[in-house]
């Protein structure tokens, strides 16, 4: 097994030895939703308020772990993977750290939530532009419109501007620390717009390629 897989079994095992060791001191009804102003809004039952972030933490883990090997275009995926595990890593560390925020606040902390998540979204999507720079044509992860899985070189193009706004939209959220109850704007916000530019962006440069190809005499060949 590979140390980076070991460290997320690792993680993960932790938060059920968390989730079995608080159990006895939770109440019934466990804090599970907060609202954009920090403040719990919904409660879920003792069991699944404790064990649903492991159990996701789980299948997350092990889904990503299995893209690589059943990619299509594995060999692709092969060079990046290092990067890839990374974030894997990455996301299920900000699960952890989400989980251990919940666990505290049922147990009487109180804090504004909101604000101490924003750091790490602001990692994840740092890392999210990291791995985007690196990232080679595959079927599971990057930017996979219709033009960037039809064009190699518009999946290039696409994948290296949104690495440059990924990696801004991380540290735009970190903003969100002190931005009190409109935390959640500066993480949704940039993310959201990114993505919609990044859509269209991948559209525009598959037309460009496109027109330049019906023009040449020897169009290339697109994916």
């Amino acid at each position: 097994m590979r140390k980076l897989e070991t460290a997320v079994l690792a993680i993960v095992l932790l938060s059920f030895a968390l989730s079995l060791y608080f159990y006895e001191q939770m109440p019934e009804r466990i804090a599970s939703h907060w609202n954009f102003r920090g403040e719990a809004d919904a409660y879920s039952p003792k069991f699944w308020g404790l064990f649903i972030m492991p159990i996701i933490s789980v299948f997350l883990a092990g889904l990503l772990f299995l893209i690589p090997r059943i990619d299509p275009m594995k060999a692709n995926v092969e060079k990046f993977r290092s990067y890839f595990e990374n974030f894997v890593l990455i996301i299920t560390l900000f699960l952890f750290y989400l989980y251990s925020l919940t666990i505290a606040w049922n147990l009487g902390a109180r804090f504004n939530l909101l604000a101490l998540i924003t750091p790490g979204f602001a990692v994840l999507f740092y890392y999210s532009g990291v791995l985007m720079e690196h990232a080679k044509m595959n079927w599971f992860i990057g930017i996979r419109t219709p033009w960037t899985m039809s064009s190699e070189n518009v999946w290039n193009k696409t994948h290296k501007i949104g690495a440059k706004l990924f990696k801004a939209c991380g540290a735009i959220s970190l903003l969100g620390v002190f931005a009190g109850d409109y935390a959640i704007v500066f993480v949704i916000a940039p993310v959201l717009l990114a993505s919609i530019y990044l859509f269209i962006y991948s559209y525009l440069e598959y037309e460009k390629e496109k027109k330049v190809n019906k023009k040449s005499p020897h169009p290339k060949r697109m994916a």
